[in-house]
């Protein structure tokens, strides 16, 4: 039965996308738009939006709790793509995990007068255990709880808009003041993790009611409605606080712009909000990426092993153990920036593969073609954008992304061939 209306729907979309990415990324985008960062959000914002529409329109068509998976395996057949697509999507969502955990050890550490690398890395290793431990223990807490968060977090984010919209010195956003373009641009697509989550609407299509009307409106109502929050943030972040003491805080931005306005009160309301934020979206993500991992073992894509349905817990046992032990390894092994460049890319590549699948299946979703070629086309660009700006200032995110994409590959290759036995079974089926 469907039971999820518009709302509901709007809600898990902008929950999904305002959880603790705009709380880790701010200072990245800072540092490389400088005055210009409401426009890199705004720019990333526009890429979002194509790509909601492909999502709108695959979502009423093929309604499944598979959500991205379902849509590349309609268009690409069940191949070697697909299969690797299905786990670069898992892995994705790992580092999303741990770009969470670590804006919530950044944000957690100004509560502490003394800052060392234990507080950090516990502080990172605590906001994963727990939220895992409450996934195994019970698993309705996560939904009962993420529409209470949500309204704090969005009413919080508000709070700082509004009281310090007075203070913002437009000088500072000033074209003088801006980044080069190509950094505006590498910066739009840095930030690009923060807009990842509008796509959990689609998982959701099968219980939302009206889903011919309904679906398309929440995918763009609560895009729109992130990008409004977003560029606001930027401009009341930028207009607010000199960048000198930005770049200080680079880590905690948003709880710095907070102080102008609010004072000590507001840097404290900001971190408490950003720790409640990510802490809910890790936890959300544990849930959606252990489920995840079983639609994809279910379907023969992962081992078998995955699939224990965890009757008491609600979610799979061992899909939550995988998850929090890889992204434990995650978290405590890469920084923050290359966090952030490495999900971005993630998620940009596995969009610009929902638009091509799209565009494959316009006929049958009813889709406007130069929307799908434009929103393909926009999303390849911001990918290479990224990988090009980031390979010379930051190899190492480069080749870890690279690294995803190879063993993400290869083990659909060599899992496929030697357990599933897929691509080479005369029963295989694939659509080429």
């Amino acid at each position: 039965m469907r039971s999820i209306g518009l709302l509901g729907a709007i809600s898990i979309g902008i929950g999904g996308m305002v959880g603790g990415g705009i709380f880790a990324v701010l200072g990245e985008a800072v540092s490389l738009a400088h005055g210009a960062t409401a426009v890199a959000f705004a720019i990333a914002g526009i890429v979002a939006i194509l790509t909601a529409y492909s999502y709108a329109k695959l979502s009423v068509a093929y309604q499944s709790e598979g959500g991205t998976v379902t849509f590349i395996d309609k268009a690409f057949g069940d191949n070697i793509l697909s299969g690797s697509v299905n786990l670069m999507l898992w892995l994705s969502y790992l580092v999303t995990i741990s770009l969470y955990a670590t804006a919530f050890a950044s944000y957690g550490e100004t509560f502490f007068t003394y800052k060392s690398e234990w507080l950090h890395h516990g502080l990172i290793v605590v906001s994963i255990i727990i939220p895992a431990v409450i996934n195994l223990v019970s698993a309705s807490f996560v939904g009962k709880s993420e529409t209470v968060i949500v309204v704090i977090k969005v009413s919080l984010l508000v709070l700082v808009i509004v009281a310090g919209a007075s203070y913002v010195d437009p000088q500072r956003m000033s074209p003088v003041h801006w980044g080069s373009p190509l950094s505006i641009v590498t910066a739009g697509m840095i930030i690009f993790v923060a807009y990842e989550g509008f796509e959990l609407i689609a998982n959701s299509a099968e219980d939302i009611k009206e889903p011919n009307k309904n679906l398309p409106r929440a995918f763009y109502a609560s895009v729109v409605t992130v990008i409004a929050l977003y560029v606001l943030i930027a401009v009341i972040t930028v207009g607010n606080v000199p960048e000198d003491v930005l770049m200080q805080a680079k880590d905690y931005a948003l709880a710095e712009a907070a102080k102008p306005s609010l004072g000590q009160m507001g840097f404290t309301l900001v971190a408490f909000a950003a720790l409640l934020s990510t802490f809910s979206a890790i936890n959300a993500t544990i849930y959606g990426n252990a489920r995840l991992g079983y639609i994809i073992a279910k379907d023969g894509k992962l081992p078998r092993s995955l699939m224990d349905e965890g009757k008491k817990s609600g979610v799979p046992f061992k899909g939550v153990l995988y998850t929090t032990l890889f992204s434990l390894i995650l978290a405590n092994s890469i920084d923050l920036t290359e966090i952030a460049i490495i999900g971005s890319a993630g998620f940009l590549l596995i969009f610009l593969l929902v638009n091509i699948s799209a565009y494959k299946l316009y006929k049958e979703i009813g889709a406007n073609r130069f929307v799908l070629i434009t929103s393909s086309i926009l999303s390849f660009l911001a990918l290479c954008t990224l990988l090009f700006h980031t390979y010379t200032s930051n190899p190492r995110a480069v080749v870890i992304f690279m690294s995803f994409i190879i063993i993400s590959g290869l083990f659909e290759l060599i899992y496929g061939r030697y357990v599933r036995g897929q691509f080479f079974n005369r029963n295989y089926k694939t659509n080429s």
